[in-house]
Parts: C-alpha cells; structure tokens; sequence
C-alpha cells in the first residue's frame, strides 16, 4: 500500500506538462438523480478547477426535485466562464434494456470532446488542483484508466467503523498495489473518480456494454484490464472527497442494489461469500474465548486485521484502533448481504431509486460478459 503514489505528495515539477489548449484536456461526465443536495456543490467545485481545461456535462437522469434546475442555472450563471464550460443533458425516460446510470454516463460520453474522460457521481467534492495533478500523473505513468481513490466524510464514529470495516474486508479481494500490474488478476473501479482515455473507453465497448450492469463502475475498470490496457490507482488525502453513506446503518440501504451484485446473482455463491464473513466474525471471537494457544490465534488474527487498518490508513484516515469494531461492523455488513439476495429473489429484480431491474435481465448481462 505504501507504494501507491500520493498526489498530495507529488512534487508538480516533475509530472509532464499539459499542453496548452483552446479545447478541454478532460470532459467530466457527472450523472445525477434527485442529487439537489449536492448537485450545486460538486459542479461548482469543478468548475473551480485550476491547471487545466474541462468540459463538465452534467446529466439530470430523470429526476423529480429540482437537481435539473439547479444544473440550467449554474450552467446559465457561469457554465462558459473561464476555461471551462458546463453543458447540460436531460433525460425523461429510461429505454428499455439499460440501468439508469449506465445510460447517462454513456450519453455523457457521446457529447464528449475531450482526450480523457472522468466520471463521477453528483455528490463528490473536488479540490481545485485535483483533477490537474491526475491528469498529469496519469500522463507519467502512461496509464489509460486512472482511479484517485476519495476521501470519505465521516459524521460519526458508527459512519467510521462501518466504512473502515468494509474497506479492510475489500482488501481481501482487490491489492490495491497489484492493480497496476498487467499480470495480475485485480482490477479496479470507483463511481466517484474513473478517468479513462476515451479511445480506449470505446475501444473496450463503453456503457452500451454495461447497459445492465449494477456494479458499473467497478466492472469498467474490470473491461480495460482484461483488454490489457495500463490501470493505476492513486491517493491523494482531500483531493476528492465525498459523504458514502449517512449514518451506521446506511450501509444496508446501500447494498439493497449492490449486494446481490457483487456475487453476480448466483445464490450459492453468495451464500458462500457470507459463510466467509460469519467465519471472520465467529472464529477470531471464539478462539479468545476458549482459551490458551486457541486465544493466542484468535489475537494474532485480530493484530492481523489491525495491521490491515493501519495500511490502508492512507485511504480512510482512520485509526486502525478502530479494528476492535471489525466483528460487530463485520456482522452489519453480513445482514445487509444476505437482505440484498432476498430481496432480489422476492421481487424477481432489484429497486433503485424508483425502478425495478427484473433478475432475469441482469443475470442475463452477467452471462453476457463471460
């Protein structure tokens, strides 16, 4: 983890040069539906974006307060101003056959006209030198899909040990440090900050590929390493920054329609994948418990986990003496799998924000991917 490069670490001097231009180096693509909270903050910070040239396109992906509203009017106050310019889409209807949010991004995509292309989410914040310094380490490291991973806001120590927790047990999937390497099976995608060359965004198919696909953003990253093109990950603390989830608990609205997902709509998969984390809540705890040379594994897996913690501290910002939470946090997580999966079964789909997505077509994309 140690290795990963640090944006806020960087010295700019040795980073290349972005060219001058009359066009946008970057077209942000920022899809958003009943985002009026955010909206507003995470256009105005882009557009406060200094080093660089951008085209923000900003898509209200058919909502009913007023996030579309909110966009005509900071378009309309200083959407050409500077180097930047703002452009709005509006979408009223869904077509058939497509996620909500595969289908904005992939009409943002369309409209771009820039090299490179970032997409995000209507409630991330962004640092004014932050998408210059990615731009720019990208370009070095001659990368064609780059993933700055945010910073998370937290409120509340429960916001904390939940976000931490489901950070640590990530690790166990994806190295983070192994995604760069060609030769390895981890890849990366994150909502709030994927920036990919357009060329090979078309090149690998775009979002018309992942009409269907829940986990979207995760699952680009997946189609550009498994084409062979170059994926990096970066940190950069306060660079990005974003509020995941409000309150402890959130969690299990979150993973309502990316739980399921993430086993791919196979059941005995998933109940397999929750069978792990019951064996990470139970097994450490009962080791303590019973005693003698069984207590010494039990707290060399608990050390194991703080460490854990303490690597991935760079990302969350959190004291890794928040690994005496793992279990009870481990637990939370576990009940939000499993309710994902019934759900999903009972309603034959999975609701998102108002529409239902029927499990046979989502199985059916999974297939199609194989």
């Amino acid at each position: 983890m140690r290795h990963l490069p640090d944006l806020t670490r960087v010295d700019p001097t040795t980073l290349p040069q972005l060219e001058p231009s009359e066009t946008p180096h970057l077209t942000v693509i920022v899809p958003a539906l009943n985002e009026e909270g955010s909206i507003a903050a995470t256009l105005r910070s882009l557009l406060a974006s200094t080093g660089i040239r951008l085209q923000v396109i900003a898509i209200d992906d058919r909502s009913t307060d007023d996030t579309g509203k909110i966009m005509d009017a900071i378009a309309a106050e200083e959407g050409s101003s500077g180097p930047h310019r703002l452009e709005t889409i509006h979408i009223h209807e869904l077509p058939a056959g497509w996620l909500g949010k595969p289908h904005a991004m992939a009409l943002g995509a369309k409209q771009a006209s820039a090299p490179w292309l970032l997409f995000t989410d209507g409630d991330v914040l962004f640092h004014p030198r932050a998408l210059e310094l990615a731009l720019r380490e990208a370009v070095a490291l001659k990368a064609d899909h780059l993933v700055l991973t945010p910073t998370i806001i937290y409120e509340s120590l429960g916001e904390r040990s939940v976000l931490t927790a489901m950070q640590a047990l990530a690790l166990w999937a994806v190295r983070l440090w192994k995604v760069a390497d060609p030769r390895a099976r981890d890849f990366i995608g994150v909502g709030g900050f994927n920036m990919v060359r357009r060329e090979v965004y078309e090149r690998v198919g775009g979002f018309e590929s992942l009409r269907m696909e829940v986990l979207d953003d995760l699952f680009l990253g997946w189609r550009v390493k498994r084409a062979g093109y170059s994926q990096h990950v970066v940190v950069g603390p306060d660079l990005v920054r974003i509020r995941w989830i409000e309150g402890t608990l959130a969690v299990i609205r979150l993973f309502e329609k990316n739980g399921f997902a993430v086993s791919r709509f196979r059941v005995a998969l998933h109940l397999l994948a929750c069978a792990s984390l019951v064996i990470h809540v139970v097994v450490p705890l009962a080791a303590i418990a019973w005693g003698g040379w069984a207590m010494a594994a039990g707290l060399l897996t608990y050390l194991a986990i703080g460490l854990v913690y303490l690597a991935n501290r760079r990302i969350s910002r959190v004291s890794p003496w928040h690994a005496i939470f793992f279990a009870p946090v481990t637990t939370i997580v576990l009940f939000a799998f499993l309710r994902s999966m019934i759900l999903a079964l009972v309603r034959d789909g999975v609701d998102w924000r108002g529409t239902r997505y029927s499990l046979d077509e989502l199985r059916r994309h999974v297939e199609s991917l194989k």
